[in-house]
């Protein structure tokens, strides 16, 4: 008598996802609350298309946010990077096309104090990179689906310029030793993982404290980031 079918056991969600790391920035300068933050906590452990996300709050810090942001990266070890900053005054979602090698707040200072000037992110690194995000992929989304989107090509000189681009080089530093040194027991090597900076307008929240600033709701900038990695 043949034996009956082995039951088809239903995969957890979470044995296939990849894993994406998601950032957002403390409140900073005037701005008393900071809509990334909250983002990143409401999205923090969801599946989102093919990711489930691990959120984490960085610093308005030039030197710890860079060095905690690569830290996780270490620590996670993930299949893709999305940071996210805000840009009030701003009244798309701004996908990021390209991060520069400078540090120049214009005279703003970070969280603590520091200001700086024409310093230069990684003296040894190349003058810029491009987001390895699907940047025209996000906006076409989000507009189809009535968020206003568009690609940004300055994401300024400040932190989240400065996370962008450490992210960038740190993985662009990764992929160039893994192909100069190769071993028996690597995997075939693939391209750079996605990553890049998302900024977002003003919350209303945050707009009822400053003057003629456009803003969203806070739940529409969450779903629109949600959108936005469902490109992914």
């Amino acid at each position: 008598m043949p034996r009956p079918p082995k039951p088809n056991k239903k995969e957890h969600p979470l044995m296939k996802a990849k894993t994406l790391l998601l950032t957002g920035f403390e409140p900073f300068l005037n701005f008393k609350i900071n809509p990334t933050e909250e983002i990143v906590k409401e999205l923090d452990h969801q599946i989102i298309g093919h990711y489930q996300v691990i959120s984490r709050v960085l610093p308005v810090d030039f030197t710890e946010s860079e060095k905690l942001l690569l830290e996780y990266m270490e620590e996670l070890q993930p299949d893709a990077v999305v940071s996210l900053g805000l840009a009030a005054g701003r009244a798309h979602i701004t996908p990021e096309r390209i991060a520069i090698n400078c540090k120049d707040a214009g005279g703003a200072p970070d969280n603590n104090g520091v200001v700086l000037q024409d310093a230069p992110i990684n003296p040894d690194g190349p003058d810029g990179y491009f987001s390895t995000l699907p940047i025209r992929a996000m906006v076409n989304h989000l507009n189809e689906n009535n968020f206003p989107a568009k690609v940004s090509n300055t994401a300024g000189t400040y932190l989240c310029n400065n996370v962008m681009y450490a992210v960038l080089h740190q993985l662009a530093h990764q992929n160039a030793n893994g192909a100069a040194n190769p071993t028996e027991t690597d995997e075939p090597k693939t391209a750079q993982i996605p990553a890049g900076f998302i900024h977002i307008p003003a919350s209303h929240q945050l707009a009822t404290q400053l003057n003629n600033t456009p803003s969203w709701s806070q739940a529409d900038l969450t779903a629109a980031i949600k959108l936005a990695i469902e490109t992914m």
